[in-house]
């Protein structure tokens, strides 16, 4: 039995884990790569793995970099069962058929602007379509959590709560092996964790009887902020550049974070913190993601249920408006007044965000608030890195704006939750070996140094192409 890491090893993006026993072959997510534009689209193109191999693809949660390739997998000739949750299921929906029309559009946009300014950059074709996308939906199987359910030869995979969007799961793979005790081996992927206590989502789930876990490792060598200081630092951000008669654009993820935006907006509205001003949500993805959040309170904590039921909901409040029309979003830019822009993709690479970035990041009157992590080669990283000149749509810019970098908004877990996570599954269980995947090389080092002086000797730090024997 063994794994192999085709994607989301040395980086965190891109996620796709192969497991391969003597009786099956099952693929643990498969999501896009995302970084240098070039490179990004070579690297999606080719997959990295036999499709007609796989017996069974387990998908842990909707974000695009665990679930973007999916329709290319389809494409490529994939013909069995995608197992997801409820919520990830409505999330892929909705969040493949986006991917699906940006391509197209960046495609139209770009190409346009190679043919009439030669700008230095090759034309692009989208990878998939939305009738691949609809391909994926076809082979969609819902699974709830806590149910058992068999899903190739020898293989019974059961989803747990992982905290960190709507519908994640942690996979739990009970896999038939006669030399282990009992006759099987009980192997854990984190997919993306999240952490405890933070707003809208329940708490992370202790799974029993790991013998191995797969965990991400994307904050494994630093820590966050607490979420409530969050709140203030973002509510400092928004009166001083409001102050200065400017636009707060944050870039965001769609799912997930985006809410989690609003839900902190919405907690300094109700506490007289900040102005009123024009809050925009700047999405159709989100729009209708957000509308999916209220189809599946099974996913809430107590509070946000409890909010949800009365009449103060954190997504809809004054002054916020769910922007959709493309003119409406043209016209943001254009008026010179004061507002919040919560605009996708999250690391700046495709979407709308492009164009308010292109508006905005070269008048210091305005703040650009980075809420999550940004990839090797983003333009999110770049703006982060607060370079003094980014390239837009293959147009360098001056950056000027005021960058703001608030990552205890992340919905992943640190290197503290992340250690604390590992204990608890030892505490339960006879856990044996872990892999780190989903981190850069400077995360996965820290995490494992930090892990192996616990006791631990079986830590693996997965590399791109490389492969873990499971004992």
């Amino acid at each position: 039995m063994k794994i192999a890491f085709v994607g989301a090893a040395d980086t965190v993006t891109g996620s796709k884990h192969v497991l391969e026993t003597d009786q099956a072959c099952v693929l643990l997510d498969c999501g896009f790569f995302q970084g240098r534009r070039r490179e990004t689209i070579q690297h999606n193109r080719e997959l990295g793995l036999d499709v007609n191999a796989l017996d069974a693809v387990v998908l842990s949660h909707a974000h695009i970099d665990h679930s973007g390739a999916l329709p290319l997998l389809v494409k490529r000739g994939y013909e069995g069962t995608i197992y997801a949750t409820p919520a990830t299921r409505d999330l892929c929906a909705v969040m493949l058929e986006d991917a699906a029309m940006i391509q197209a559009a960046d495609a139209r946009y770009v190409n346009k602007l190679v043919e009439r300014d030669h700008v230095d950059m090759d034309p692009i074709e989208p990878l998939y379509t939305e009738d691949d996308v609809l391909g994926v939906l076809e082979r969609m199987v819902s699974v709830p959590y806590h149910r058992e359910v068999p899903i190739a030869p020898g293989v019974r995979l059961t989803f747990m709560d992982a905290g960190h969007v709507l519908g994640s799961a942690i996979t739990v793979l009970d896999v038939d092996h006669a030399a282990s005790p009992g006759g099987r081996r009980r192997i854990v992927f984190t997919g993306d964790l999240g952490r405890k206590n933070i707003p809208i989502l329940r708490d992370p789930e202790i799974v029993s009887g790991a013998n191995v876990l797969v965990t991400e490792s994307t904050y494994g060598d630093r820590l966050h902020k607490p979420i409530a200081q969050m709140e203030e630092d973002l509510g400092r951000v928004l009166v001083r550049t409001f102050a200065r008669g400017g636009k707060v654009v944050i870039p965001s993820f769609a799912l997930e974070r985006a809410q989690e935006v609003l839900y902190a907006i919405h907690a300094l509205r109700l506490g007289n913190a900040i102005p009123k001003v024009p809050v925009y949500v700047d999405s159709p993805l989100t729009v209708k993601i957000t509308d999916i959040f209220r189809l599946h309170p099974e996913c809430f904590d107590t509070e946000t249920r409890a909010l949800l039921r009365g009449t103060s909901s954190p997504f809809d409040f004054e002054d916020v408006r769910y922007v959709e029309d493309k003119e409406e979003s043209k016209a943001i830019d254009a008026s010179p007044d004061p507002c919040v822009i919560i605009s996708a993709s999250g690391m700046c690479e495709a979407g709308r965000i492009l164009h308010h970035l292109k508006a905005t990041i070269e008048d210091p009157k305005n703040t650009v608030v980075i809420v999550g992590f940004q990839a090797q080669h983003t333009l999110g990283r770049r703006i982060v890195e607060r370079r003094s000149r980014v390239k837009i749509f293959g147009v360098e810019r001056d950056l000027r704006a005021e960058v703001v970098v608030l990552n205890g908004f992340s919905a992943h877990a640190d290197q503290s939750d992340l250690m604390a996570y590992v204990a608890d599954l030892r505490a339960r269980g006879p856990l044996e070996q872990v892999a780190l995947v989903h981190g850069e090389p400077p995360a996965q080092d820290a995490l494992r140094a930090k892990l192996r002086a616990t006791g631990l000797d079986r830590v693996h730090a997965a590399h791109d192409g490389t492969t873990l024997e499971i004992g």
